[in-house]
């Protein structure tokens, strides 16, 4: 008869790491007569308490590699930004600063082990966390198309630790969890708190930050807690940018021009606060009720392009003929259409005057001299009623993009066990958790070029709503199998509801005006805004049922086996399954594995989401249109309905643990099917276009290229985990040492013209396949030391997602420290530095093997640099703990 026996509730987190992520045993409470127990027990709670950097993240006992990362760690990053304190701590994730990346620059994509932002299931406190609204446009190849939570809105200071589960676990969890699962968990005290003020600026003199965070626990009556945490911050611009030759030029010859014209740098983050709350209350012996959730908010702004008012057609016109071997300018000319009226007849220019009124009246051409339209020529375009933004702009513009963004989400539930007699023995957890992320998008400094000179400079193009709805119902049995010890069982229901809304731009972003049919292009131009037929409110509802059994056969032996189905409502069912060991082989030595099928549902917002961006294509500015798959334009071009991403994967590995010797090693293959990504620009040709006409498909003129979402790679991913820590007396105090490191190489088995092969370079070469840390953490009995070496090996190195500007940048070390010394029990207070000895980014070469040059854009630095392109930053803090 087994005595004592304890059973987790799955709100803990002993639980949730435990059977949820497929983490290790659930065993009974230690006894006397079994001292097997009392150690499954001490090992759990590892998994669900211990996270400082003294402890081995990578759990022993886990069938899974799971890395932990504990509160002190975190604060000892002396970053502010959650993605780049998890980048510094587990190899096998990476974080790219995109410079000008649309929305990108708003919420920043992470990749763990080389796959999509949106292929890492994302969880606050074991619980699903909602998406954010923001889909990745231009994403760098990798996270094109992504569209993840927004895990910049997470406070350090209001983290009891994080998890990471380097697995797959889509039998558990569902859609996402193909490449690992990050649990953040909150803190959960009832009494002291802290707050912590933080500056620093990066070693150029900018990025200036300031940081104010917060944290209380507070009890709620005798029998709960009530834990608050703030953080509120600043961060200003970055630039690593040198002036464009081009506007040198136009400088040079006496026009305004901003230098530098383009800024390749961070964005600027204001009135970035964020507020979580985590709160718990034991109703009874057998009960207790839970809640926790977060209201954010941030703005922030960064560069665009530079408009060059020689060759930006829809605004500027262009060079467009030479007559007499001088080049002439034609205002607001669209150069293809021009093209083609010069090739009808050469001799003679026929264009449409700017009044609208007849188009056989001409507008004067005006000469390029010095590289800049003639002033005399520009003066008398007034008189001949015409116009030409040279007039208003004469040295081009750079517009600035930037976004409101407000996250909010609730989770409230109720745990236990049940005390019916025949229910006696489940536990049971029940929650409902709303979540809601929002992007209200903003440009400035540009123009709508068809009104002319009634353009605004600012436009409001939009907004974009993503809102999440969840139900649980989990439930525990342990049952007696006549095995080693109890087995337990978890089953469940969820019930899940996302929907995706477009809220259209002011109208001025995206009304047509007067000179559209003079050649001058509508919108924002930049970012036009969403029109009332893009605006919208999609909406999907999906349930699913999973079992899962954790059988401890022998005290050596332990199996996890679990399945999934779930169904949506637009693509129908899917059924996952998983099945993970752990074999004590000795004292000190196990191996562990697991084989396991995984998906990732298309997100509501990539099957139905429509916009226009610009961006480069081979060196020149275009726009182009982002259309729903099954548009009728997109479908011409190979468009079809979305379908899930579906992943086979399996992990072996081994646990070496001597004394304060920890070593794991795992090897681990992702297969991933039918990965959806944004498509090709393809260029529509004149037969396509008439094609669509004859169907009825509006605004098919106005369109150069267009891009789709679809299903069209496979991948195949595959790696090896090194996690190792030693802990020992050194230099009259105690020293932690821990090394990791992660090797990494995707590669695509199969794809089409519709993804090209520019973007499989992307993926298989953009991030660095080697990865390592290494961290000694010191400490005697008033300061404390921390110090991590990072190193990132060859990685491909791209400029403005241009392959001409494409070269292998070299490996790389960066290294972090921080001292912190107590003044008393309450103060302390730290100096630090991240990328220490300012370690440079790769930098663009002048010309590359083909003599074009690729820094005509102002950057100095390749976009794809694994460690950023800011160089270093130093930080000073100070704390008071009650």
């Amino acid at each position: 008869m087994k005595k004592n026996t304890r059973v987790f509730s799955l709100s803990s987190l002993s639980f949730a790491v435990a059977m949820a992520l497929g983490g290790a045993t659930i065993s009974s409470n230690a006894n006397a007569e079994d001292e097997s127990k009392a150690n499954r027990d001490a090992n759990i709670e590892k998994i669900a308490v211990v996270g400082t950097r003294s402890a081995p993240r990578s759990i022993g006992d886990s069938p899974v590699p799971v890395d932990i990362i504990g509160a002190d760690e975190i604060q000892k990053s002396g970053n502010t930004d959650m993605l780049e304190i998890l980048k510094g701590t587990v190899p096998s994730l990476n974080v790219h600063s995109n410079p000008i990346s649309d929305a990108a620059s708003l919420v920043r994509p992470m990749n763990l082990r080389g796959l999509s932002a949106d292929s890492t299931l994302i969880l606050l406190n074991g619980k699903r966390r909602h998406r954010s609204s923001v889909i990745t446009l231009l994403g760098g190849g990798i996270n094109d198309g992504a569209q993840g939570p927004d895990i910049s809105v997470i406070p350090s200071i209001a983290l009891k630790q994080v998890e990471v589960l380097r697995d797959g676990a889509a039998a558990q969890y569902g859609s996402d969890a193909i490449a690992g699962v990050v649990n953040f968990q909150l803190k959960d005290n009832s009494d002291g708190g802290s707050i912590e003020v933080k500056h620093g600026e990066y070693y150029e003199g900018d990025g200036t930050s300031t940081q104010v965070a917060g944290n209380i626990g507070m009890p709620l009556t005798e029998n709960g807690f009530v834990n608050l945490s703030f953080q509120l911050k600043d961060a200003d611009a970055t630039s690593r940018s040198v002036q464009r030759p081009d506007a040198a030029a136009f400088a040079a010859a006496g026009l305004d021009v901003e230098n530098p014209a383009q800024v390749w740098g961070s964005p600027e983050i204001s009135d970035d606060l964020t507020i979580f709350a985590n709160l718990g209350l034991d109703l009874d012996e057998h009960s207790k009720a839970y809640m926790f959730g977060n209201y954010s908010k941030r703005d922030a702004r960064g560069g665009f392009y530079y408009r060059n008012p020689n060759n930006r057609p829809g605004v500027y016109g262009g060079i467009v003929r030479e007559i007499n071997g001088q080049a002439m300018y034609r205002p607001g000319a669209d150069q293809e259409a021009l093209q083609k009226l010069w090739d009808a007849a050469p001799e003679t220019v026929l264009v449409g005057s700017l009044d609208g009124k007849d188009g056989q009246l001409g507008c004067p051409v005006v000469p390029i001299v010095n590289g800049i339209p003639d002033s005399a020529a520009l003066s008398s375009l007034e008189a001949a009623n015409c116009f030409a933004f040279n007039q208003i702009i004469p040295g081009g513009f750079t517009p600035n993009f930037g976004g409101h963004i407000e996250d909010t989400s609730l989770t409230a539930g109720t745990s236990g066990e049940f005390q019916m007699d025949w229910l006696k023995g489940i536990s049971y957890d029940f929650s409902g958790s709303f979540g809601q992320n929002d992007s209200k998008y903003f440009i400035y400094n540009t123009v709508n070029a068809s009104l002319g000179s009634d353009t605004p400079r600012d436009f409001s193009p939009g907004q974009a709503i993503n809102t999440e709805w969840t139900f649980n119902a989990d439930f525990v049995k342990m049952a007696d199998w006549g095995m080693m010890d109890d087995v337990a069982i978890a089953f469940g229901y969820e019930w899940h509801k996302e929907t995706y809304e477009v809220i259209a731009g002011d109208e001025a972003s995206f009304i047509v005006g007067p000179l559209f049919d003079q050649g001058f292009s509508i919108g924002s131009n930049g970012f036009p805004g969403y029109k009332p037929s893009s605006a919208g409110e999609y909406t999907r509802k999906n349930s699913a049922l999973y079992a899962q059994f954790s059988m401890p056969f022998t005290e050596s032996f332990l199996m996890d086996v679990a399945g999934r189905y779930e169904d949506y409502e637009t693509f129908g069912s899917t059924f996952n399954y998983k099945v993970a060991a752990h074999w004590d082989l000795t004292d000190t030595f196990a191996l562990r594995g697991s084989i396991n099928t995984g998906f990732r549902a298309p997100t509501v917002g990539q099957a139905n989401f429509t916009n226009v961006q610009t961006e480069l294509s081979s060196g020149v500015l275009v726009d182009s249109a982002l259309l729903p798959p099954t548009n009728p334009i997109s479908q011409v071009l190979g468009g079809k309905a979305l379908s899930p991403e579906e992943s086979f994967s399996y992990t072996l590995g081994g646990v070496f643990n001597v004394g304060d010797f920890f070593l794991t090693v795992d090897y681990y293959n992702i297969q991933v099917e039918d990965r959806i990504g944004q498509s090709n620009k393809i260029e529509l040709t004149d037969a396509q276009k008439q094609l669509l006409k004859n169907d009825g498909v509006p605004n098919v003129d106005g369109l150069s290229k267009v891009s789709f979402f679809t299903n069209d790679f496979d991948t195949t991913t595959q790696g090896i985990d090194i996690v190792a820590s030693y802990s020992t007396s050194l230099l009259s105090g105690d020293a932690n040492f821990a090394l990791s490191y992660n090797w990494n190489d995707t590669n695509v088995d199969k794809y089409s013209d519709i993804t090209g092969e520019f973007k499989v370079a992307r993926l298989e070469k953009d991030l660095p396949n080697n990865r390592a840390t290494f961290t000694w953490g010191q400490s005697w009995e008033d300061w404390n030391m921390f110090t991590r070496v990072n190193y990132f090996g060859e990685y491909q190195g791209v400029h403005v997602d241009y392959d001409a500007t494409v070269k292998t940048g070299s490996a790389a070390y960066t290294v972090d420290m921080e001292v912190n010394y107590d003044i008393n029990d309450s103060f302390n207070i730290a100096v630090g530095a991240q990328n220490l000895f300012d370690q440079e980014a790769e930098r663009l070469d002048f010309f590359d093997n083909t003599n074009i040059p690729n820094n005509n854009w102002g950057g100095q630095y390749y976009e794809t640099s694994p460690f950023g392109f800011n160089g270093g930053y130093w930080y000073v803090k100070g704390a008071y703990r009650f």
